[in-house]
């Protein structure tokens, strides 16, 4: 058991959120100053806030990066609460691009990729050292290509990962821990709603864990109704991360990541009863299994945003907060 499920699940899942924090850090130490700018600029209703969030989730790789990034702006009094509603739904629909990204099957190619990223990373790298006296232009158009193949990198520790941890399949059905849950799951899916909520809270992503729970199910191991109840509680699952990084701040903070939660609850209490039409909807778009688990997390986050989005214009939410100010620490000349 040891040898066939303990260490191919640590050293996966440690390897994934290796992998998906170097990515997430290249493409923040890339973008994300411009990207703090751009969301600054383009909350001025939840709408807009929703769509450029969105991009921003799916550049960064991380809604649970953008929510603590967005709760630490409104501690600032960079953004106001009303602004950061849009950031929170646009957040969990960006987030969707990784799974459906690791929906494609390209595990395959996992460890080419990181040769070739390797490669590239090390060629920037002793080329930055070599013109950077010489060729001040040649020197800044060097970084892109660093951070773009650190971002590549992570990625493909990403797909190696996932080969790792589908491989546990064959061992926990051996063992009969798969048929166990089975057992409870068959009365009620909301344990395989609790597993994917408690194991994201443990490993604070929720992309490792629906990554995971692909892999069962592509592998036949686990059915789809079952992993489909973990996608849905994996997004309850992280939550714990935005709460936490709530603690000790402004009040607006606070509202920020109880909004997440409330958002991610509720949306988890009415797709559990409808998860056979989530595998229905699902089967429309691919045959694959492990990619109607990717689809099904899309449906479920882009749902749940745009129906949430119309209450983000009550007036009541802008006298909250009181008005931001603008990245350079001034109030805007004119507030609400």
């Amino acid at each position: 058991m040891f040898r066939e499920i303990i260490v191919p699940v640590t050293f996966g899942l440690a390897l994934f959120l290796f992998g998906m924090k170097i990515m997430e850090t290249a493409l923040q130490a890339w973008a994300g100053p411009r990207l703090i700018k751009l969301l600054h600029a383009s909350t001025r209703t939840p709408w807009t806030g929703l769509l450029s969030s969105t991009g921003v989730t799916a550049i960064l790789q991380s809604s649970t990066a953008m929510t603590v990034m967005t709760i630490g702006l409104v501690n600032a009094g960079l953004l106001s609460y009303a602004q950061s509603l849009g950031i929170i739904l646009g957040g969990n629909i960006g987030t969707c691009l990784t799974t459906e990204l690791i929906a494609l099957d390209i595990s395959r190619i996992g460890i080419p990729l990181f040769l070739l990223s390797l490669l590239l990373w090390a060629t920037a790298v002793m080329g930055e050292e070599m013109v950077f006296i010489q060729n001040r232009n040649l020197f800044r158009l060097l970084k892109p290509i660093q951070y773009g193949s650190l971002a590549a990198g992570g990625f493909s520790l990403i797909m190696i990962a996932i080969t790792w941890m589908q491989s546990i399949g064959p061992a926990l059905e051996a063992r009969g821990i798969i048929g166990w849950l089975l057992d409870h799951a068959a009365n009620s899916l909301l344990w395989g709603a609790a597993a994917g909520a408690i194991l994201t809270a443990i490993i604070h992503s929720s992309a490792a864990v629906i990554a995971m729970t692909m892999g069962l199910v592509g592998t036949g191991v686990l059915p789809i109704e079952l992993g489909i109840a973990m996608v849905i509680g994996s997004n309850v699952g992280t939550c714990v991360t935005a709460w936490i990084a709530s603690i000790g701040g402004t009040p607006s903070g606070r509202f920020v990541a109880w909004s997440h939660i409330i958002l991610n609850v509720l949306g988890a209490i009415l797709f559990l009863p409808l998860i056979p039409v989530l595998e229905t909807v699902a089967s429309w778009i691919s045959s694959d299994p492990s990619a109607q688990i990717a689809h099904t997390q899309t449906i479920f986050n882009l749902t749940c945003s745009l129906l949430a989005l119309p209450f983000c214009y009550l007036p009541v939410w802008s006298r909250m907060g009181g008005s931001p100010m603008d990245p350079s620490g001034n109030l805007p000349p004119t507030t609400q």
